[in-house]
């Protein structure tokens, strides 16, 4: 497994990340068994890939829960990320609540410190963003945290969090079939700030498992018609066109000899700026496979033809 340095201070980690998001067994519809979830994890560490990203609204700390006990008796093999998010979906974005929620993961993972805290997403119920990420250098300077991130903020929010302190990190959503961030990601790699991209396999459009006539379950959230995500993904008319681009993905992926996961995986630790993908899986089986993506390097010649099928589409 490759590895490389997040951001200008950061550390070296898989260019392959472990996604916890589906361990909150509410993203998918129910978790399988908690010793299926927890052996995904172990075949993530089995496999190469060094950090595990989560976050405190993950099935409300249960995916926290799930990854504590995954790492007990082996915290220094990986490393850690989480995320506190505003109120009223998370634990709030004021200082006071800021120091709150990383006491609170910390006691749901059973660790000291958290190597990599985030900021979830911006606030809109009016803590200015200087105010909140003030609180997380805090963290930092008490111990509690290693470094500092944010997730899903713009170009303003990052430099008005860098008149403060520096941004070790942005999580932004990047893939073969999202790409609006692209710019985005590629001034945080010039900035020194490293990206960790998640949904790099666009929710399962880009595994190759999903098809025209594929329904989802109950409880699984690319079924919800008011979900903008999943309308932009899996809605009349987006669905099929991305299938499309999908398709004409296909025949690059058998010409190297990897899955259609692995080059969507490939595809975007390749783009300028980005640090390492998130891929989250309750399946080892497919936890093993990702990982596999860590270890292919794709030549000019292939991005240039990958390009060319994305724009066409």
């Amino acid at each position: 497994m490759k590895s490389r340095r997040l951001g200008a201070h950061g550390p070296e980690v898989s260019v392959i990340g472990f996604g916890a998001w589906e361990m909150g067994g509410e993203a998918y519809g129910p978790n399988p068994p908690d010793a299926e979830v927890v052996g995904a994890v172990d075949a993530a560490l089995e496999a190469g890939i060094d950090w595990i990203d989560t976050a405190e609204v993950y099935g409300n700390g249960r995916s926290e829960e799930l990854v504590g006990r995954a790492l007990r008796g082996r915290r220094d093999e990986v490393l850690i990320a989480t995320k506190v998010a505003p109120e009223p979906e998370g634990t709030g974005f004021r200082p006071e609540q800021v120091r709150r929620a990383v006491e609170g993961s910390l006691r749901r993972l059973g660790v000291d410190h958290v190597d990599l805290y985030q900021l979830h997403w911006p606030d809109r119920t009016g803590v200015p963003v200087e105010e909140t990420w003030g609180s997380m250098a805090e963290l930092a300077q008490d111990g509690l945290v290693r470094f500092v991130g944010v997730s899903n903020f713009d170009r303003d929010l990052i430099e008005r969090c860098l008149g403060i302190r520096h941004v070790d990190s942005l999580q932004p959503e990047l893939s073969m079939l999202y790409r609006d961030r692209a710019e985005l990601v590629a001034w945080c790699g010039e900035a020194g700030i490293g990206t960790v991209a998640y949904g790099p396999l666009a929710y399962g459009l880009l595994t190759g498992a999903i098809g025209p006539g594929t329904e989802f379950g109950p409880g699984d959230w690319r079924a919800d018609p008011k979900d903008g995500d999943a309308r932009r993904l899996f809605g009349p008319g987006n669905r099929e066109r991305n299938l499309a681009l999908v398709d004409e993905l296909r025949p690059i992926a058998e010409r190297l000899d990897v899955t259609l996961a692995q080059l969507a995986l490939a595809w975007t630790v390749h783009q300028p700026g980005v640090t390492s993908a998130i891929a989250g899986s309750r399946n080892p089986a497919h936890v093993r496979q990702n990982a596999e993506a860590g270890e292919i390097d794709l030549d000019p010649a292939t991005l240039r033809e990958v390009e060319e099928v994305l724009a066409a589409g």
